[in-house]
């Protein structure tokens, strides 16, 4: 018999509110699993932004349990949700956050600075990720250097160069062109054939729309799963 390994993701009645009684989030279910590709789609205000911090331990719920690679966030300290963090999650951002004098290569290396690693050993896996992402030749470039969808594909080798267990994607594609856009989005495809498990943050239903899975929130709550849809479907056949 064999243990069934625990979802990437697994949220119960979670809820945040913040000071003055606003609700960003009423009563989250979430789950997902090794190797999905997920959006999480909804207006400005629908409290995405807020279920991205939750999800990637930015933040802590008012309430509901949040598990994240098998660990429950509530029985940890600050020190060891850092950790857990830097281990296990990987975030890309519209605004890229590339540090301006440093290469492509040492701007991921920097992804690796809490692991404990020889600087060498960070290039190297640095490089094999820009590699990774088609920037075999951007290496040395600074950002002021790169174009945006080119600086993006860096913000991801970044985030993927540990191989965390779920990469968070919060609005990839808003600060590019919609080629440079299209680009990114082929690339979050193909890591994800490759075994990542992501979860892309949008307001875009045409991106959401590209993804196997959406979850739609408004309002602090989850109104539809496609996931969930498709069980219903396959428990009436």
């Amino acid at each position: 018999m064999t243990d069934t390994p625990a979802p990437v993701v697994q949220l119960s009645g979670v809820g945040k509110e913040y000071p003055g009684g606003v609700a960003a989030l009423r009563g989250v279910d979430l789950r997902i699993e090794r190797g999905e590709l997920v959006a999480i789609v909804g207006p400005s205000g629908s409290g995405k932004s807020t279920l991205l911090h939750i999800v990637g331990t930015l933040d802590r719920p008012s309430s509901g349990v949040v598990a994240v690679a098998g660990h429950d966030i509530a029985t940890l300290s600050d020190r060891r949700l850092s950790a857990l963090r830097s281990q296990h999650v990987g975030f890309v951002f519209q605004a890229f956050h590339l540090v301006p004098g440093m290469s492509a290569r040492d701007n991921v290396a920097e992804g690796l600075v809490y692991r404990g690693l020889p600087r060498a050993e960070r290039r190297r896996r640095a490089e094999r990720a820009l590699e990774r992402v088609g920037l075999a030749d951007r290496m040395g470039h600074r950002p002021h250097q790169l174009s945006g969808g080119q600086k993006q594909r860096v913000a991801i080798a970044r985030a993927v160069v540990g191989e965390p267990d779920l990469l968070l994607a919060d609005e990839p594609t808003g600060a590019l062109d919609s080629a440079s856009g299209a680009s990114v989005m082929t690339l979050l495809h193909d890591l994800n054939k490759e075994g990542a498990t992501i979860a892309v943050i949008t307001h875009d239903t045409e991106i959401a729309g590209q993804l196997p899975r959406q979850v739609r929130i408004r309002d602090g709550r989850i109104v539809a799963d496609t996931a969930a849809d498709a069980d219903v479907k396959a428990a009436a056949v």
